[in-house]
């Protein structure tokens, strides 16, 4: 039997357990299927939206639906459907850029103080119980404040605040794993910390933090349509759901469409990612 025939063996049997899985799981694969079609559409924004997010028409402000306008226009005679599209371009990649640090932060440091306890895991339990004591959108919001607004403030913040969780997350993991057989053997067998960590803890950590990254999302992307709300969050002429939501509540009794529109697109995108998140959870589950 030649290479090519086994590799393709391989990669017809991955397809079926691909296949398999997501039937198994209807809840990931529908997660999955409406996140597709949410990011394509942003993705796709300059090409599938009629025009520019700024663009104003002062002789058609609050028009309803019609062809040039499937959505109708707002207050400045701005196309609503290509704001939508822009603005969720802009949510969903600032939703995404701000977990990552906290993520990347929060599971290396709960990995850590799980692994070697003592002063180590005190010092860093310390830290997270003086952050869990704030309000999460207080201190989101008092930070932004300090370190001014915009999507540069919103990083910063969320950098700041958001690291705990996954650290409290992957610790609890990791004070389990080290007491596993297969880490006695490693240290045994003489592996450095490194190799041990690297090795054999933190891949059996790591899934509590990437299922929990989902919800987080969430979190950020609700927080940040909070912010923007407040005028605390992507600036003008940026566009941005919340800023739409905040524009719109003006005109709920006559054009409720200008406020509900975007409420609906973050409720869709908080589905899709909860769905992916009990998704995960279900497949990354120990049978």
């Amino acid at each position: 039997m030649t290479t090519a025939t086994l590799g393709t063996g391989a990669l017809r049997r991955r397809r079926r357990l691909s296949l398999h899985a997501l039937r198994r799981f209807p809840a990931l694969t529908a997660g999955l299927t409406l996140l597709f079609v949410i990011v394509m559409a942003v993705i796709l924004a300059p090409v599938i939206s009629p025009y520019s997010p700024n663009q104003q028409n002062l002789f058609h402000i609050l028009a309803g639906p019609s062809w040039a306008h499937p959505l109708g226009t707002d207050q400045l005679g701005r196309d609503e459907l290509s704001r939508l599209l822009w603005a969720g371009r802009t949510d969903l990649r600032v939703g995404a850029l701000a977990v990552i640090f906290p993520f990347c932060f929060g599971t290396l440091v709960g990995t850590l103080a799980g692994y070697y306890g003592g002063w180590v895991d005190s010092l860093v339990m310390r830290v997270v119980d003086v952050l869990i004591a704030f309000p999460f959108y207080v201190l989101v919001i008092g930070l932004v404040f300090i370190v001014g607004t915009g999507t540069r403030g919103i990083y910063i913040a969320f950098a700041v605040a958001d690291w705990v969780v996954y650290a409290r997350t992957v610790r609890a993991t990791t004070l389990i794993v080290r007491e596993s057989e297969y880490v006695a053997a490693a240290k045994v067998g003489g592996l450095s910390d490194v190799r041990i960590l690297a090795g054999h803890v933190l891949p059996n950590t790591i899934s509590q933090a990437i299922v929990y990254i989902m919800s987080d999302i969430v979190l950020v992307i609700v927080a940040v349509v909070t912010l923007s709300y407040l005028g605390l969050g992507v600036q003008p002429p940026t566009p941005d759901w919340g800023t739409m939501v905040s524009d719109g509540q003006e005109f709920l009794t006559t054009d409720w469409a200008l406020a509900t529109l975007p409420g609906i697109a973050v409720v869709l995108v908080g589905l899709s990612l909860s769905l992916v998140g009990d998704g995960l959870a279900d497949l990354l589950r120990p049978e």
